[in-house]
């Protein structure tokens, strides 16, 4: 009750001073959370309350507050997006690392890299802690290789990310799995069944191919160079992401009004 009245009465310039005072009391008095504690809409209303507010964008206690609120939602990498397009902490080094370790832990290893490439670039502070976290992340990353190519040894040429982050080729060879040998249950045709079936005997077949037909080549993906990294571009959000969803939100009321 005192936070809610300072909240509601407070005249003062940093209003985000008491948000973080009551933020840190709710996570100090409940500990474990829960319905109680009530912090994910305490995050919402602080977000809420302080949004458009420009001079916090790069202060490290408005940019703490809303990765605790992206901690609530469903989705954090679009609300990382979001602090990204509007400009929300993009010189503090802890948006780069919880967004790269939120990627890590989905296994996209390229993207991770590109965040901290760009905070790296943007010498986002405090950049010490910044280039801690890229080599303990490229050390994780390097021993998932090392596993990988004690598992595939025809991975020795493929770079770091590649075998982390594995891509497949149109029309390869598909490859089973396990000790046994395993053949795809596919259907060849055509030249496919002369090169599988050298010993087969086959009747030329009559060209189906119209003699003013123009010639044209086949799109092959593999074959068009690009990029190792994709660049990363802002988006457009128009507001910060929901949260989630949340139960019992309605206030008890008399049950003799219902039929």
């Amino acid at each position: 009750r005192e936070f809610e009245a300072e909240i509601r009465f407070y005249s003062g310039d940093d209003p985000l001073d008491v948000w973080e005072r009551y933020i840190k009391w709710t996570e100090q008095a409940f500990p474990g959370g829960g319905k109680d504690g009530n912090l994910a809409a305490v995050l919402e209303r602080a977000v809420q309350a302080l949004h458009g507010q420009q001079r916090y964008y790069e202060d490290p206690r408005y940019l703490n507050l809303w990765l605790k609120f992206g901690d609530c939602c469903n989705e954090p990498l679009d609300l990382y997006s979001y602090l990204h397009s509007q400009e929300i902490g993009t010189t503090l080094a802890p948006l780069y690392i919880t967004w790269a370790e939120a990627l890590e832990a989905r296994a996209s290893f390229r993207k991770a890299d590109l965040i901290f490439q760009e905070g790296l670039q943007r010498k986002a502070e405090p950049l010490d802690k910044l280039q801690a976290h890229h080599k303990q992340f490229q050390a994780r990353v390097s021993r998932q290789t090392l596993l990988a190519l004690e598992e595939s040894p025809d991975g020795d040429n493929m770079g770091l990310l590649e075998i982390a982050e594995p891509q497949r080729s149109s029309l390869a060879d598909l490859k089973g799995r396990g000790k046994k040998k395993v053949r795809a249950p596919i259907s060849r045709v055509g030249d496919a069944v002369k090169v599988m079936n050298p010993n087969r005997s086959s009747q030329p077949q009559a060209s189906l191919q119209l003699p003013n037909a123009p010639s044209f080549a086949v799109f092959d993906e593999n074959s068009v160079p690009g990029p190792e990294i994709p660049t990363l571009t802002a988006q457009s959000w128009p507001a910060p992401p929901v949260p989630r969803a949340k139960e019992n939100e309605l206030s008890a009321g008399p049950w003799n009004s219902g039929r």
